[in-house]
């Protein structure tokens, strides 16, 4: 008799009534969702279409290489520019000014070199030298258009023409463009070591100029130098330790890839061995826990007491009489934030104990559900090798999606713009022609004036919409990448389901289950793979909008405007990681069952909600559990690469490469490690998840009659006998 406060089956709907000839996974089903199939098919045609228009169009080119003011690449092999892979500018404190972002062009000439200046000089300066030193020339023309070679032409005449620069400063490359080599000393910024140079236009400039160089401008903000100088000096630092980085991974790769392997061996084990450590290992942890923070409240009492006990301390001041301070220590001086602590540490153990007495039975039926897990991993260990192929998967989503963007960045046409040094020439960043350009009298209004390279683009509908498309490449990735997280998901389920649902283990499991569920994934359920897939990617689309706007929006003083996309971003949140739960869910029952996607998702909503005790304990406990076995393995192979590392195992001493940083090799063996165990964990992870749906099917199907027999294994049946035991006494 049910007590009354039982909710009645069918407020979650009705359980499934028993079918005498299922035997697990049906293999008599039909394609499901064809619509969204259809539609999906439809976007990967036009998402390979889209690439192919992008591939047409676009330069990656345009990317890697700077452009000069002819449109010419820099450092591109078989151009007259293929030795000269650095841009220089012929006044850089002319791209200094803030109108440079919005005309998105430098207003000065700007050349492909060789390599940037290492001295201070000065077109004057030059010719007065050249008197008596013909080098002096020949390491300026460097610097100056290709075929000028007339070092007595006048200065008025060279800065007329833009054939030479005024002056060159020491500089050093920072992507592949000469900027000047600026250092902070005591905090004063210079260059070279100096702090005044000469213009070459007769003037003594401060390197501050540099820095102020938008003084005159009435935009703002102004050019912030000094964070420049800084972040290049900082950067090219950086290049030298990234060179060093990269001889140790040179030198230490071939042992990198030996902890790798170490920790793929090192997780398998782990996981076949849970079958019969995974009681002792989870009762140690859960009472571990409960040590911890009993430990902590007995801390906080005795700092408590100590301040209370001091005559003239802190122990009688609370939290209101200092206010709001910076430095926290400074509450950890008052017993009443001991006080706190103790009571908020001990209302967690009250909590944790009170949970533990309650759910005591449940936290057994996870150990039994963990136990069994490992043991279907060991029966079907191909599944342990399956994220390879997902992984191979999502390697050519990303690089398809990638190289699209790029290509998609990269399209259009040069487009030219008048550049003229008077500020208030009518014809000034219009758009102009180069070879037609001599012909107009835009030289005569506007003496000095050039027809020079400003950006990519163009006119055309296709150029208009790049955003958009780029919105759509992005969109139908993350569709992609779903899908195949989704199609992992499905296959693996039904390879687990055929092992829960074989009466006699291992007789009864199907050959291949592993193959057959991916065949009968692709071949029935690819529309209802996507259809989820679908849903959860305009989920993710729209965090990323928020996140854009979220970024926009860090400078406004809009607070309302903050606080509800701060709202929306956590609505969403919650919203993707509701929706990869139920999704998951779905995915084992459409791997079971074979129905559509709306369908597998109501029946495993109300399964769960049936068992949602069960499903509370089961999805915390294997979390943790598995959580911790992640970090026991990438922790303890990285406590074994830091004592080879650092040459602290004698034996192999002398086998220990000679590294700049020995930390290099020994985050990536970390981080290597726990990436490797993350993907070992998951299919553990998913075995859990679709054996516990097996299990509340398995409940409600039969009744462990000889008629009717229970597939669960023995011990989870004794689990169950005595949770209905105590259930049936209860009521009783």
């Amino acid at each position: 008799m049910a007590r009354k406060t039982d909710i009645p089956p069918s407020y979650y709907g009705e359980p499934r009534k028993f079918d005498p000839g299922f035997r697990g996974p049906i293999h008599n089903r039909g394609c499901t969702d064809v619509v969204c199939c259809v539609v999906f098919v439809i976007f990967i045609l036009g998402y390979i279409a889209l690439g192919t228009v992008a591939w047409i169009h676009g330069d990656p080119r345009k990317v890697v290489y700077p452009t000069d003011s002819h449109g010419q690449f820099c450092g591109q092999q078989g151009t007259p520019n293929a030795n000269k892979a650095i841009l220089f500018y012929f006044n850089i404190l002319q791209c200094a000014n803030p109108a440079v972002l919005i005309n998105l062009q430098c207003p000065t000439t700007q050349l492909c070199v060789s390599k940037c200046p290492d001295r201070f000089a000065t077109y004057l300066d030059m010719q007065y030298n050249y008197r008596y030193n013909k080098s002096y020339w020949e390491y300026y023309r460097q610097f100056c258009k290709p075929g000028f070679d007339n070092p007595r032409k006048s200065v008025a005449q060279v800065l007329r023409d833009e054939d030479c620069p005024s002056m060159i400063v020491p500089s050093r490359p920072f992507l592949q463009r000469c900027f000047p080599d600026f250092i902070t000393r005591n905090g004063t910024l210079t260059v070279a070591n100096k702090t005044v140079f000469k213009d070459g236009l007769g003037k003594t400039r401060s390197v501050i100029d540099l820095r102020d160089a938008a003084k005159d401008s009435n935009l703002e903000p102004r050019v912030n130098w000094t964070a420049i100088a800084g972040g290049i000096t900082s950067l090219l630092d950086a290049k030298e330790v990234g060179m060093k980085i990269f001889e140790d991974y040179a030198n230490s790769w071939y042992w990198i890839l030996i902890g790798l392997v170490i920790t793929m061996v090192v997780s398998l084990a782990f996981i076949l061995l849970l079958r019969f450590t995974a009681g002792v290992l989870l009762w140690l942890i859960i009472f571990g826990v409960i040590a911890v923070v009993g430990y902590g409240i007995w801390h906080c009492y005795w700092e408590f007491s100590t301040l209370r006990g001091k005559p003239y301390g802190d122990g009688d001041v609370t939290i209101s009489d200092i206010g709001f301070q910076t430095d926290f220590r400074v509450y950890l001086q008052l017993s009443q934030t001991w006080l706190i602590f103790m009571i908020s540490l001990s209302v967690i153990e009250a909590v944790i104990i009170i949970i533990l007495i309650f759910l005591r039975r449940r936290v057994r039926i996870a150990i039994a559900l963990l136990k069994e897990g490992s043991r279907a991993i060991g029966y079907i260990m191909s599944t342990l090798f399956y994220p390879i192929i997902t992984f191979v998967l999502l390697a050519i989503c990303i690089a398809y999606w990638a190289v699209t963007a790029v290509f998609l960045a990269s399209s259009g046409d040069a487009v030219y713009k008048v550049m003229s040094t008077p500020d208030k020439c009518v014809y000034a960043n219009l758009t102009c022609d180069p070879e037609t350009f001599s012909q107009t009298n835009v030289t005569k209004v506007c003496p000095g004036s050039q027809c020079t390279f400003a950006f990519y683009g163009g006119e055309s509908l296709y150029h208009r919409y790049i955003f958009v498309l780029q919105l759509c490449n992005l969109l139908v990735f993350l569709w992609l990448v779903n899908f195949t997280n989704a199609l992992g998901q499905c296959t693996l389920a039904g390879a687990f389901a055929s092992y829960y649902w074989a009466l006699r283990k291992p007789q009864d499991i199907p050959s291949c289950p592993l193959f057959s569920s991916f065949s009968r994934a692709v071949r029935y359920h690819t529309g209802s793979l996507a259809f989820g897939s679908l849903i959860l990617a305009v989920v993710q689309m729209f965090r990323i909008v928020l996140e854009y706007l979220d970024h926009k929006l860090k400078g406004a003083h809009n607070a309302f405007a903050r606080f509800l996309i701060c709202c929306l971003k956590c609505c969403f949140w919650c919203l993707e990681h509701f929706i990869k739960f139920m999704n998951r869910n779905a995915y084992i029952m459409i791997a079971i069952y074979g129905k559509n996607f709306c369908t597998s998702a109501k029946d495993a909503f109300f399964l769960l909600m049936r068992n949602v005790v069960r499903v509370a304990v089961l999805d915390k406990v294997t979390d943790f559990l598995l959580f911790l076995g992640k970090v026991l393995i990438s922790g303890s192979v990285g406590v074994l690469a830091f004592f080879f590392f650092t040459r602290k195992i004698p034996v192999i001493q002398e086998e220990v490469p000679s590294l700049n940083y020995y930390w290099v090799p020994l985050l990536t063996v970390i981080f290597g490690s726990y990436l490797i165990a993350h993907g070992f964990f998951n299919v553990y992870a998913m075995c859990v998840d679709t054996l516990f749906l097996c299990f509340c099917e398995d409940l409600e199907r039969n009744d462990g009659s000889p008629l009717k027999p229970f597939y669960m294994s023995p011990q989870l049946h004794r689990i169950l006998r005595r949770e209905q035991g105590s259930k049936l006494y209860a009521a009783s």
